[in-house]
């Protein structure tokens, strides 16, 4: 496990999901506020969510993927396409990055203004019950879309990732965001794709690896071989 972990890209990939999902909830509870001169309306709060992690998709995905929520990397560890440490530094450092994004934005805003920073609660009579079930399907939905968007197995010009997870999040936050229900339903978002509907042909040994933060696909292990070719080639005798 330690040899993803000790490599620069490794903290590089933590410290931009730190940083994207304090920019992230920055932006998203920003647009929620309620501010004296123009209050904000559901379109306009779930326009700035889609654009702000379109934007980030589009400047870190390919750092970190740029996950910016616990349920889409968890729903990745799932789906056996990243490791379990990975899957673990990624989760903290979006929760401090999301504490951290809230605190700033806390401090930034007028007492009037700033409330209890557009905190989540249930609306209209809505029960605990029927928001998870809105939640599970939301979330599969925007897993879904990730998953498909960023498959390089897809052929063919698949359009822009980053605008149709955008867009995904703005539908999301059009009806709302939580905790439980989006885990599983990205949780089950990956079961479905990665196991059913397009799965990988892998053994047991590979998938071991994978959580481990130790596998290497063939293309790596070929480049890897043409290096060591190359300095035996540059070793003087």
């Amino acid at each position: 496990m330690k040899k993803e972990v000790l490599t620069l890209a490794f903290a590089r990939s933590v410290f931009v999901e730190f940083i994207s999902t304090l920019i992230f909830v920055f932006i998203g509870l920003g647009s929620a506020l309620k501010w004296p001169s123009a209050l904000p309306s559901i379109l306009q709060i779930s326009l700035a969510f889609g654009l702000a992690i379109g934007t980030l998709v589009q400047a870190f995905g390919h750092i970190s993927g740029a996950h910016i929520n616990p349920a889409v990397t968890i729903a990745f560890f799932v789906g056996n396409q990243i490791s379990f440490l990975r899957t673990l530094f990624y989760v903290i450092a979006q929760l401090v990055g999301a504490i951290a994004g809230a605190g700033i934005l806390y401090g930034v805003t007028p007492v009037n203004t700033r409330g209890n920073l557009a905190i989540n609660a249930l609306n209209n009579n809505t029960t605990p019950g029927q928001a998870l079930v809105v939640e599970i399907i939301l979330t599969f939905q925007l897993a879904a879309c990730i998953f498909a968007s960023t498959d390089n197995r897809r052929n063919g010009n698949v359009g822009s990732p980053a605008l149709s997870i955008g867009l995904s999040v703005a539908v999301g936050h059009l009806v709302g965001v939580f905790w439980v229900g989006p885990i599983l339903g990205a949780c089950l978002a990956a079961v479905l794709y990665f196991y059913i509907l397009v799965p990988y042909c892998m053994n047991m040994s590979d998938r071991v690896a994978i959580i481990k933060g130790t596998y290497e696909s063939e293309e790596e292990w070929e480049e890897q071989k043409e290096e060591r070719k190359k300095s035996m080639e540059l070793t003087p005798p």
